[in-house]
């Protein structure tokens, strides 16, 4: 899946290790959740790392919640959960990749 290039204008805040916000390994690079949504680190700038669609993760048997063991990341009101380098969000009684 891949994600649509938004820059996010006016960040000033320098994401990094030690940068105090959650992170997480993503299709080749490393997002961090701040302020509910997910930035991913671009050039010279912040872009905004969402999913460009609705995609079900099949067979995906695992239920996610408190305690399951996977990094929970709140996000535009609902909880991803990181899951084999991806996140995943309940959707509807199934999983979405993200």
């Amino acid at each position: 899946m891949t994600t649509a290039h938004a820059p996010h204008p006016n960040h000033t805040h320098q994401h990094g290790a030690g940068c105090g916000h959650v992170s997480f390994p993503h299709e080749g690079h490393v997002d961090y959740v701040h302020d509910g949504h997910v930035h991913a680190v671009h050039d010279d700038h912040v872009d905004e790392c969402e999913p460009g669609a609705h995609a079900p993760h099949s067979g995906h048997a695992h239920q996610h919640g408190e305690g399951c063991g996977h990094v929970a990341v709140p996000h535009d009101g609902h909880v991803d959960y990181v899951h084999d380098g991806h996140r995943h969000a309940e959707h509807d009684g199934h999983w979405d990749d993200h």
